[in-house]
């Protein structure tokens, strides 16, 4: 290891920066956002802020004249980007007043290089690769930032307003330690994480005896989390964390095996759902083994198909949890009808044809027969029907009776996501028919006008474009 990483302090003097054009303009962004007094010598004399943070563009100084005779009093680091030769005298003049200096792109006249950042307010991550490769820095911090949570700064801002006053009140230092990695691991830090510091304060404030919480046993909590249509690729960033983060993952039947791979390795993963034809635990039991894991210790996820709350239950298991007193979050998914949308390039809503978008279940002929198609005939709305293929028949027949014309366009949308997806489009008349000719589900059926802008349907047109044209000669 050549370069000893540390954490400059940026309000303890001012910083000199010297050079041109948006290379500058870029150090200037950084040296703005860390809170640096900047005196600026501007190389090719345009000292241009336009699009500079307006409170910290007040911070920065523009210097006149020659850098190489500039008073270095009060300096506490030189940077220079796009300098050229003055960049290097510069260099020597500072390594000569024991000033540390970075010349960009020039190893071998810093003293000090720039690490690729990774901002989240109290918490800083620096990677560098000693200058060699700034590319691979780069990557490097993009994998990162995939990985910590937004609000892991608040997180340590929080810890930090609390920690004297746990500190007075726990003496030794390793249950001083188990007490914070009790409130990083548990509710308390879940609720920070996701944007409820207030709840999480009172939580925090609520210990009345911090020695006996940090010694008593692991909290439990819950998380549901949206797996999406299929594709393990359109996994939010929270819902792999949440993941990574489980003991116990309750699934879906229908979430994949390449989605339950994300998992941590270690993780108990116990199938919960059901398939049609095939009875499940009920959704009771479901609720029950939530709580029960939670109240044991664990950090339980309840993975489900799509989003949790679109036809999914979520509902349900939030209120089970919220009644047995069981710390929750939630993590959305792509639903299957957006994830189908963005496969078949089907425009769910469309300007001047499409104001309105209709989601409703019919997993059975008698769910199809309950529902007020009165209130569906609108051209200028779109209708998304999930667990629709066993009453196909019965929404067709809904939909006719009510009024919609049956040349109303209609796409089957199977396995959407999926390598194996498959689509089939016609009329509302056909529906019934389409549905024959899918190969298996889950399925989506997509109703209105906007399917004539899906890509099948295109396709499908562009196939009969030959036959039309005979036709008409």
């Amino acid at each position: 290891m050549r370069f000893l990483p540390i954490f400059l302090d940026l309000h303890e003097g001012a910083v000199l920066l010297v050079g041109g054009g948006e290379l500058v303009r870029a150090k200037l962004r950084l040296l703005i956002s860390a809170g640096a007094q900047i005196r600026w010598f501007a190389t090719d004399g345009n000292h241009d802020m336009r699009g500079l943070d307006g409170a910290g563009a007040a911070r920065i100084e523009l210097a006149v004249g020659d850098p190489l005779t500039a008073d270095l009093g009060g300096v506490i680091a030189i940077f220079c980007a796009n300098a050229g030769d003055v960049g290097v005298a510069m260099s020597a003049r500072a390594k000569a007043a024991g000033v540390p200096v970075n010349v960009m792109d020039d190893v071998d006249h810093s003293t000090f290089i720039f690490p690729a950042i990774v901002d989240r307010g109290d918490v800083v991550v620096a990677v560098g690769t000693g200058g060699s490769s700034p590319v691979v820095a780069r990557r490097l911090r993009e994998r990162i930032e995939a990985m910590l949570p937004a609000r892991i700064g608040d997180l340590a801002g929080f810890i930090g307003s609390f920690r004297k006053s746990i500190n007075s009140r726990i003496a030794a230092m390793p249950l001083r330690r188990r007490f914070w990695e009790r409130v990083i691991d548990g509710p308390i830090g879940a609720l920070v994480l996701a944007g409820r510091g207030a709840e999480a304060e009172q939580a925090l404030t609520g210990i009345a005896d911090a020695c006996a919480y940090a010694d008593g046993a692991a909290e439990g909590r819950v998380t549901l989390v949206g797996a999406g249509p299929g594709d393990p690729d359109l996994l939010t960033v929270k819902a792999l964390r949440a993941l990574q983060d489980a003991d116990v993952v309750f699934h879906d039947e229908l979430v994949s095996p390449e989605i339950l791979d994300r998992a941590r390795r270690d993780a108990q993963r116990i199938p919960v759902g059901r398939r049609i034809g095939k009875p499940g635990i009920g959704q009771a039991a479901i609720n029950r083994l939530l709580i029960e894991a939670a109240k044991s210790g664990q950090r339980a996820v309840r993975l489900k198909g799509g989003d949790a709350f679109v036809f999914g239950r979520g509902g349900e298991e939030v209120e089970a949890l919220r009644q047995a007193g069981i710390a929750y979050s939630v993590v959305p998914g792509i639903t299957a009808a957006l994830g189908a949308a963005a496969q078949f390039e089907v425009p769910l809503t469309f300007r001047h044809e499409a104001l309105r978008i209709t989601f409703l279940t019919a997993h059975k002929a008698k769910d199809a027969e309950k529902v007020d198609w009165s209130a569906l005939t609108d051209e200028k709305m779109t209708i998304v029907v999930y667990m629709g293929m066993t009453a196909a028949a019965s929404v067709r027949a809904g939909l006719l009776a009510a009024g919609r014309s049956p040349q109303t366009p209609v796409g089957v949308f199977a396995r959407a996501t999926l390598p194996d997806a498959q689509a089939e489009i016609g009329t509302l008349n056909e529906l019934p028919a389409l549905v024959e000719r899918v190969d298996r589900g889950p399925a989506i059926l997509v109703i209105g006008d906007v399917v004539a802008h899906s890509a099948p349907w295109r396709r499908n047109l562009n196939l009969m474009l030959p036959e039309l044209l005979e036709a008409a000669e």
